[in-house]
C-alpha cells in the first residue's frame, strides 16, 4: 500500500519554514494531502483548528502531520514510515 490510500492532513503555519519542508517532502514523493494553514483562518476557525491540532499534538506545534497517525515536525524517517515510502 502506498501513501495515496491513506488520509493525509497537514496542519501548518503559512510562514513556517519547517512546514514548507514537510510540504516539499510530500510533493516530492507524490503524496496527495490536505493542508490547513491555521494562521490564515479567521478567529473562530483558527480556534477550532487549534483545538483539533491539540487532540493530536497536545503541545500544538507546527507542523503537525496526521497520516492515520501523528508525525510532529520534519522527521524524514518517520514521514517515510507513516507514508510507507521506500
Amino acid at each position: 500500500m502506498n501513501g495515496q490510500r491513506k488520509k493525509v492532513r497537514l496542519y501548518s503555519l503559512s510562514t513556517c519554514p519547517t512546514c514548507r519542508m514537510v510540504k516539499n517532502f510530500l510533493e516530492k514523493n507524490g503524496i496527495v494531502y490536505e493542508t490547513i494553514d491555521v494562521d490564515l483562518l479567521d478567529g473562530g476557525e483558527q480556534w477550532l483548528m487549534t483545538k483539533e491540532v491539540k487532540r493530536y499534538n497536545p503541545q500544538v506545534t507546527y507542523p503537525t502531520l496526521v497520516v492515520e497517525e501523528v508525525v510532529l515536525g520534519f522527521d524524514e524517517d518517520a514521514l517515510k514510515k507513516a507514508l510507507e515510502l521506500a
